[in-house]
């Protein structure tokens, strides 16, 4: 509505406008208040703090590290890592400090002996040579698990002390089937000087020299397991030429004159009691 030539706004909207605009004046009032207040805080003095003496480090005294729990004993997670890592190095363990190698390799010999290349399989000769070392390594295998193993299990035993209380039966095992000869052969080949006992040889001197000696010894078992099935070889072939046979294998003939020396003899038997008698007394 228009009266004496101005615009009036309505009576609603004037009513509103003084409401907002003493809000408007108390939040400005307020900022300012604030601002003010900030001003002054960052204005006043602030008394530092005086510095603290440095302390000296403490002395390291080298690296160490505890693979014990608080209580003396191994920790899970350590038993775990030796376990995996035993698992992983006890094939060459297997070969190189036991009787395994000498027993497969007569055990082998025997089957080529028999002209019988792939009976028994690798597998049935492996297992029974596993089994026939356990059966010989018992007595080194229970004074490991007892003087070196338990000890360190329970905590009375550092891993250093455990590795050298563990390492003393296999190596009186091995320097009691080792030959002087090989031993000497191997400290030659590493230009190191005599040891002065027995006590004081290198163990990466003795471990291969143990395997010659192994190794020798099973080849002269082999050797006298060889003569009889060679004679029996000699005379079927000779039997053969002499009745004008020459075309007929004499390997298919006397196959089956071997088998049945074999099983008349009890030449497992007699193997395995040979190899366990040249175990005896290792300590």
């Amino acid at each position: 509505m228009v009266q004496s030539g101005r615009l009036r706004l309505p009576t609603k909207l004037t009513r509103l406008a003084r409401p907002l605009a003493l809000v408007a004046v108390a939040l400005v009032c307020i900022a300012v208040m604030v601002l003010v207040a900030a001003t002054a805080a960052h204005a006043a003095p602030i008394d530092p703090a005086p510095p603290t003496t440095p302390t000296p480090p403490a002395d390291p005294g080298g690296l160490s590290i505890s693979i014990n729990g608080p209580n003396g004993k191994p920790a899970d997670a350590i038993v775990t890592l030796l376990g995996i890592t035993m698992l992983s190095v006890a094939p060459a363990l297997l070969m190189m400090m036991t009787s395994f190698t000498k027993i497969f390799v007569v055990l082998a010999m025997t089957r080529n002996a028999l002209a019988l290349p792939s009976i028994p399989p690798n597998q049935v000769l492996a297992g029974l040579a596993l089994f026939l070392s356990l059966f010989i390594m018992a007595p080194v295998i229970s004074d490991i698990n007892t003087h070196a193993l338990q000890p360190y299990m329970n905590g009375h035993m550092t891993f250093d002390a455990a590795v050298q209380a563990a390492s003393g039966p296999l190596r009186t095992f091995m320097l009691a089937h080792t030959r002087e000869e090989d031993l000497a052969l191997m400290t030659r080949a590493a230009h190191l000087p005599n040891p002065a006992d027995a006590a004081s040889v290198d163990i990466t001197t003795l471990i291969p020299a143990f395997m010659i000696s192994e190794l020798r010894a099973a080849f002269i078992i082999g050797f006298v397991i060889f003569v009889p099935f060679l004679v029996i070889d000699l005379v079927v072939s000779a039997a053969l030429m002499s009745m004008g046979m020459m075309m007929l294998p004499p390997v298919m003939i006397s196959l089956p004159f071997k088998i049945l020396l074999f099983i008349l003899v009890d030449g497992w038997g007699l193997i395995i009691q040979s190899l366990i008698t040249s175990y005896q007394g290792s300590g």
